[in-house]
């Protein structure tokens, strides 16, 4: 399909691409959706092997930001920019800056913020070009690292997962194996390790994978993650994990993670349905991040406004199973749905104000 036909055919509005010689930048920044708000989305910065691979990526991250938003009752539409470079050899004071440039071209209707490969650091190398930047360090004055809400999102989707499958929310003594062991996934296990439930981790890095053996966690390979003998199965790196191929692996009862984009297709969420796997949809229950960021724009962050906020995951991916249940569908598309209800329902309020 053409790229262009493509947009239309999942919504997007905008596709910018950007290339700065001076400091190597080469970056993509896609715009899915403004009907709720200015575009919010982080900066991923990733070693794609092609510059197709990064737009398409974009253009996926950015769509599920707008149904992330949606569904967590935020003003803001999504968005995502993803930066083409190996963040731990190539990223530099001069590239991000040159990105923030990138970014104060759009004008507002991009607000940036971290993702895998930036950080706080970064956003306040970004803010030095652009007011429109949140997640900035609260050292800056911004709402600090937006994986500490998005690791209390996660352990609150699979606490509502639980109560579902289990009848009861309380994960203690349940086994937990997290695929991917970064920043959101840590914050999810410090939750998990209060209910002394069992950890079992992987990741692709050593640094993260060290960090789990301090915490006293069971370490696995990466490829052996999938069929580890455990309750939730939790996705906490890069997306497409629940596919074919590792779907007939799984040996639990819950699929509830930090990934974006898990399921490698629609057909992906229908077999775990199929399977009576409850599968919490990732943009449900990683909001978390948007939610803090959100909290700092145009006022004075307020931790326990969107500690609050967050929470209320919890009772969102409640609707979301029970919609799924009600409709007999796929929990993946009773997500959709709940977001789309509000998308048409603001953009219907927009028709009538412009009628008048």
């Amino acid at each position: 399909m053409e790229l262009l036909q493509e947009m239309r055919a999942e919504g997007h509005e905008q596709l910018v691409m950007v290339s700065d010689a001076g400091s190597g930048l080469k970056a993509i920044i896609a715009i899915h959706d403004t009907t709720l708000g200015p575009a919010c989305g982080g900066t991923r910065i990733w070693p794609y092997k092609s510059e197709q691979e990064a737009v398409w990526d974009a253009l996926r991250l950015s769509r599920a930001m707008t149904y992330k938003a949606a569904a967590a009752d935020l003003p803001l539409g999504g968005g995502k920019g993803v930066i083409i470079a190996d963040s731990h050899t190539d990223k530099t004071e001069a590239l991000v800056r040159a990105y923030g440039r990138f970014v104060d071209t759009l004008g507002g209707r991009y607000l940036t913020t971290t993702d895998v490969g930036s950080t706080g650091r970064d956003m306040e190398y970004i803010q030095q070009e652009t007011d429109y930047v949140v997640g900035l360090p609260v050292t800056s004055g911004g709402s600090g690292d937006t994986s500490v809400m998005t690791g209390l999102g996660v352990y609150m989707g699979m606490k509502a997962c639980a109560k579902e499958v289990w009848g009861i929310e309380s994960l203690t003594g349940k086994t937990v194996a997290l695929q991917g062991f970064g920043k959101v996934a840590t914050q999810t296990a410090h939750h998990l390790m209060k209910e002394d439930a069992n950890l079992v981790v992987t990741d692709v890095f050593d640094d993260a994978l060290d960090r789990a053996r301090d915490m006293g966690l069971t370490v696995v390979k990466p490829n052996d993650i999938y069929g580890v003998d455990c309750d939730i199965f939790a996705p906490c790196a890069l997306g497409g994990v629940i596919n074919p191929d590792t779907i007939p692996q799984l040996k639990c009862k819950v699929v509830a993670g930090g990934a974006n984009n898990q399921l490698l297709s629609d057909k992906d969420g229908d077999e775990l349905h199929r399977l009576g796997v409850v599968y919490a949809p990732d943009y449900i229950v990683n909001a978390g991040g948007i939610i803090n960021a959100e909290a700092e724009i145009g006022r004075e962050y307020n931790l326990e406004r969107a500690r609050e906020k967050t929470e209320r995951i919890y009772e969102i991916t409640e609707r979301v199973i029970a919609r799924s249940k009600s409709e007999e569908i796929p929990t993946a598309k009773a997500a959709d749905r709940l977001a789309e209800d509000r998308l048409k329902s603001v953009r219907g309020i927009r028709r009538v104000y412009r009628a008048n």
